[in-house]
């Protein structure tokens, strides 16, 4: 009776995926590693590539990190970047609905202002406030910073219902 074990190319191919799944950790922000709960080696490890210029150090260091990865729970870590990503596609999208509205708001005066306030069930006076001093605004510099404002009123607004 043989006991079969993965053929070299099998090891290889599933090392070189373990060194990808780590390469994926050294972009994220320091509050996205810790949220993983990697083993203090490999996050150290991670935190030493995004620190490296050298082109042949970082190549060293995801070795490196490749080789610690095989320590690792890599499905959990998996899971986690995958919970990462979802998060940061749903902030982008929320990102993308708070300028269109905000550009909405700008160029459709009153009814553009009714509208939003029925799709999100919310009156605020902060946010017609802001639109009726930017329609007022004396110079470019005034108008810019109102419609920052109004930007950020939106968002605020929307993350809030969205929570």
């Amino acid at each position: 009776m043989t006991i079969d074990k993965p053929s070299k190319n099998a090891r290889k191919r599933e090392q070189q995926a373990l060194q990808e799944l780590g390469e994926h950790l050294i972009p994220l922000k320091p509050a996205e590693l810790e949220s993983i709960g990697l083993s203090e080696d490999l996050l150290d490890a991670v935190r030493a590539a995004t620190r490296m210029k050298s082109h042949e150090a970082l190549r060293r260091q995801k070795q490196y990190i490749g080789k610690l990865m095989r320590q690792a729970d890599a499905d959990l870590i998996r899971a986690r970047l995958a919970d990462l990503g979802a998060r940061d596609r749903a902030e982008k999208q929320m990102f993308a609905r708070a300028e269109k509205w905000r550009d909405r708001l700008l160029a459709g005066g009153p009814e553009a202002l009714d509208s939003f306030e029925s799709a999100t069930d919310s009156i605020d006076g902060e946010l017609r406030e802001l639109l009726g001093r930017l329609a007022v605004a004396g110079n470019e510099r005034a108008e810019k910073t109102l419609k920052r404002e109004v930007f950020r009123r939106v968002h605020a607004i929307l993350v809030r219902i969205a929570a």
